[in-house]
């Protein structure tokens, strides 16, 4: 299946050569990009090299100005993603001082790249996986998802992931999903409740949905996407007053850009002019 379920016509690979790990598409219809995590055999689990395309696919996309968002999903039904692949060693420096985590590479935030992300859950989703999860903006999951951490259950410290995931659903939902391990799976329907994710489809429509809201999102102009994802994400490392006056400042940057782009769209739409005096909140 193609991007949103469209014809290979209409998709364009993007760096598609090169990457073992990973696809990588761009609909230049609609400005958005696709990237599938292609691990199915192992249950979409990242090792080093997947680490390394993913943050490759990061900056290819945030440089492609035709690019306005971005689908995250996997290849496969049975796990969007097992985490780490215990299997094939990560390879870390001999000194502890010196180990990075893998987290920062499949960050968008990390990265920089401020162009809203779509995560599309389906199957299992456990341990390292939550870095995705974590640091999307919209997450969505079909009906028969599953998500839980299984660092403890392994004899494992689960200090990384539920850093991220507490922003999403609190402390609470987050202790209690770190220390029950393996033997407790939140189902799509509690996902839902506490705020994992804010919609369940069925499996056959989840690329297709999550897709259809990239799209909408990309639609949008993007200075005004882009600035809102980077001002939300920025606030949570801030007190409330701070964020409020630094997102102030975001108000004033954003507007006339996005007012001018609007008027760009309009006139590729139907060659009319259209006023661009930027309009401050």
């Amino acid at each position: 299946m193609s991007a949103g379920g469209r014809t290979g016509a209409e998709v364009t690979a993007a760096s598609a050569t090169g990457f073992e790990t990973i696809l990588v598409e761009t609909n230049e219809t609609d400005r958005v990009a696709t990237i599938t995590l292609n691990r199915p055999d192992r249950l979409n689990a990242f090792n080093r090299v997947m680490c390394e395309e993913i943050r490759e696919a990061w900056h290819l996309l945030k440089l492609d100005d035709s690019v306005h968002a971005v689908v995250l999903r996997a290849a496969g039904d049975r796990a969007f993603s097992a985490g780490l692949d215990i299997k094939t060693p990560y390879g870390q420096p001999s000194s502890v001082w010196h180990h990075d985590d893998p987290g920062e590479a499949l960050s968008p935030k990390w990265q920089k790249m401020w162009k809203p992300v779509v995560c599309a859950v389906q199957g299992m989703c456990t341990a390292g996986a939550f870095y995705f999860v974590n640091e999307a903006d919209v997450v969505i999951c079909s009906r028969e998802a599953t998500f839980f951490d299984s660092h403890v259950s392994a004899g494992l410290v689960s200090a990384l992931e539920p850093v991220g995931l507490m922003r999403r659903v609190g402390l609470g939902e987050t202790l209690r999903i770190a220390l029950m391990g393996n033997d407790e799976r939140v189902s799509a329907e509690t996902a839902l409740r506490i705020g994992l994710v804010s919609e369940v489809v069925a499996r056959e429509q989840l690329w297709t949905r999550a897709h259809e809201i990239a799209a909408t999102i990309a639609a949008k102009p993007p200075a005004a996407t882009q600035g809102t994802v980077k001002a939300i994400w920025e606030s949570l490392d801030m007190p409330y007053r701070a964020a409020m006056d630094h997102g102030l400042i975001y108000t004033r940057l954003g507007n006339p850009i996005a007012t001018a782009e609007l008027a760009a769209a309009a006139n590729d739409a139907d060659g009319r002019a259209v006023p661009t005096e930027p309009r401050i909140r």
